[in-house]
This record gives C-alpha cells, sequence and structure tokens, in this order.
C-alpha cells in the first residue's frame, strides 16, 4: 500500500499547486487519462489473484475517487478566482451613455402617414377612424355606387363568402366608409382626415393589393369648390416642403362627388428622379370633388342647408414621391437592407415646429 500513499501524496501535491484550468487538466490527465498513473494502476489488476484483485482493486478505485474529488474541488475553487479576476479587471460605467445603435426604424409609410396628419391636424382636422372589414352599404351603397359598378365585382374587390343571409362582407376598397359612419354618427359642421389600410384586386409597380389612403372630408354651409382647392394646395405645399408648388384641376367622375376632378401637380421628370415644384410635366396626386347630394341624403343630412367636399390621396405613392422610392412593391418586400437605407429615425416624429422629415 506503500506505493499507492506515494502516488496519492504526490498527485494531490501536483493539484494543489496547479496555478490555472489548464495545469490542473495536464494533472488530470497524467493520472486519470486512459495512460495515466492511476488508470495504469488498474490495468495490473488481471494478473492478481481473486482475494488480492479484491483487496487491491478497492484501494485503487478509493484512490481515484480521492483524487478526482480534489481535482474537482480544485477545478471550482480556479474558476471562481479567474472569475473574480474578470470582472476586477471588466468594468463597467453604467453613468456612461450607451453607444447608438439603430436596429430599426420607422417604415416609410408609417413616416408620410405620420406627416399628412401632422399637416392636416395643424389645419384643424380630426383623425376618423373604422373597421377594415366592410359591408356593402357603407362601402357602396351609402357612396352612390350603382348596382352594377364595376367596383362591385370579384375582378375588383375582395369578398368574403355569403352569409345566410346573402349578404356579402368585404374588404374595404378605400376609407370612404369612415367618412359614411362619421356623417352618420356626427352632426355638421365636419373636418376629419381617414386614415388606414385599403384592399383592392391590384398589383404591378404602381400598385398593391394592400395599401393605405388618407382620405379627408369638410361638411358645413358654404362650403364650395375654393375651400377644396385652398386645402389641397395648401396640404402639398407643407407636404413637399416648397412654396413652388403648382396644381391644376381636371374634371374626372366619381359616384360619390359631383362635380369630381383629379389634382395635378407640376413636376420634373428628367434625370431619373421627380422634382415637385419645377419643370413643364404634370403628375396626377389624388381625387377629390364635392360631396354627391345623394351621399349626404343617405347619412341623414340635408344637402340643401350643407355642403362638403373630400378628397382621397395615396400615401404608399406619395411617399414614393417625396423620397425617390422607384417600386411600390419594395415596401411590402421585409428587406432590412431597403428599410434601413429608406427608414426613418422613430426618436424624430414629425410635427409643425421642428418639420416633417
Amino acid at each position: 500500500m506503500t506505493d499507492l500513499n506515494t502516488l496519492e501524496s504526490d498527485v494531490l501535491a501536483q493539484v494543489a499547486g496547479a496555478a490555472d484550468l489548464q495545469a490542473l487538466d495536464a494533472v488530470r490527465v497524467a493520472a486519470l487519462g486512459k495512460t495515466g498513473s492511476i488508470s495504469g494502476l488498474l490495468k495490473t489488476l488481471g494478473a492478481m489473484s481473486p482475494d488480492e484483485r479484491k483487496e487491491r482493486g478497492a484501494a485503487i478505485n478509493a484512490l481515484r475517487d480521492r483524487v478526482q474529488s480534489a481535482i474537482t474541488e480544485k477545478k471550482a475553487a480556479l474558476e471562481a478566482a479567474e472569475l473574480d479576476a474578470r470582472l476586477a479587471r471588466e468594468t463597467l460605467d453604467l453613468t456612461l451613455p450607451g453607444p447608438y445603435r439603430r436596429k430599426g426604424s420607422v417604415h416609410p409609410t408609417m413616416q408620410t402617414m405620420d406627416e399628412i396628419v401632422s399637416i392636416f391636424a395643424e389645419m384643424g382636422f380630426a383623425v376618423a377612424e373604422g373597421p377594415d372589414i366592410e359591408d356593402d352599404f357603407h362601402n357602396f351603397t351609402a357612396l352612390n355606387f350603382p348596382e352594377k359598378h364595376p367596383a362591385r365585382e370579384m375582378h375588383d374587390t375582395f369578398f368574403f363568402n355569403r352569409k345566410e343571409d346573402g349578404e356579402r362582407m368585404l374588404l374595404r376598397t378605400h376609407t370612404s366608409p369612415v367618412q359614411v359612419r362619421t356623417m352618420v354618427s356626427e352632426k355638421p359642421p365636419i373636418r376629419i382626415i381617414a386614415p388606414g389600410r385599403t384592399y383592392r384586386v391590384d398589383n404591378d409597380a404602381t400598385h398593391t393589393p394592400v395599401f393605405h389612403q388618407v382620405e379627408g372630408l369638410v361638411i358645413d354651409k358654404g362650403i364650395h369648390m375654393g375651400h377644396l382647392k385652398w386645402t389641397l394646395e395648401t396640404f402639398l405645399a407643407r407636404f413637399f416642403e416648397t412654396d413652388a408648388v403648382t396644381t391644376q384641376f381636371r374634371p374626372h367622375h366619381f359616384p360619390f362627388t359631383e362635380p369630381s376632378a383629379e389634382m395635378d401637380v407640376q413636376c420634373d421628370r428628367s434625370g431619373g428622379e421627380i422634382k415637385i415644384g419645377q419643370g413643364t410635366s404634370w403628375l396626377e396626386i389624388l381625387g377629390c370633388g364635392m360631396v354627391h347630394p345623394n351621399v349626404l341624403r343617405a347619412c341623414g343630412i340635408d344637402p340643401d342647408e350643407y355642403q362638403g367636399f373630400a378628397f382621397g390621396v395615396g400615401v404608399d405613392r406619395l411617399g414614393m414621391l417625396k423620397y425617390g422610392m422607384p417600386d411600390l412593391r419594395d415596401m411590402w418586400s421585409s428587406d432590412s437592407r431597403w428599410l434601413a437605407h429608406y427608414g426613418f429615425s422613430g426618436f424624430a416624429a414629425p410635427n409643425p415646429a421642428s418639420g416633417l422629415s
């Protein structure tokens, strides 16, 4: 047994003297590895008698367990000492400001929406909202759409399956139903904008099946096209942040307005980009008009006493024009590189004091 005691003393001394984890692991391998000093003793048991093997094997296994326990205890002590040293070495002053790393950004569509809302809020408009899933009355009938109008067909509108009573719900094709709900629930004077998502069966470089609109509505006594023209020209000048905005109105047809018009803005399309306020080209921006008397009647408002105007503008397309995005479909691609390029800081919300963009 003397050789075992000597070996144990020697190995335990090496364990105690290990200065770091690497040195300790070398001691472990030398003693308990496949060719280690203690493991080698176990290989000699085969040449012994059964009684001697039983006694000698128990002693060697006990030695191995004591050495393993000592190594485990020493390892825990070394790891604790290393952690204490690292904590003392790697200090962090929590009172210092952290580095600015912008991980996310505001989507250009939401930025444009916030800019539009900010402008109209300054002009005295309230924000109204409504459901994305609408019925036929609010989306078509109350807005003076004829029974056989193409917009009521499947090729233009996303319809749900018919209910048991035959009614078909649909995804709203514009935010005009919000105007209807407002006129039904509130009494004039009314001055609102209705921002939100809308849905149509369309998909190309300038159209997507899901897009964003802001529609405006003003109902009061003595309202005329001059009020509409001033409102839209003021809005465009503030949105594009230039006083040199020249517009023109072209006659058009919308079921819910009469007279109706499309508004164009003068621009320069040369050089692969669009510059508002210069050039000789014209670009369609929005549709507008005086609210049709039938719409007022459907909402319980006397058209002989009250008049109003309405307009609708595509938020995504306005964002394309202002910030130079070539393809509308990129807005829905979820490409982080695109968003990093066109996105906006979440700490710079549009407002009249510090500016829009």
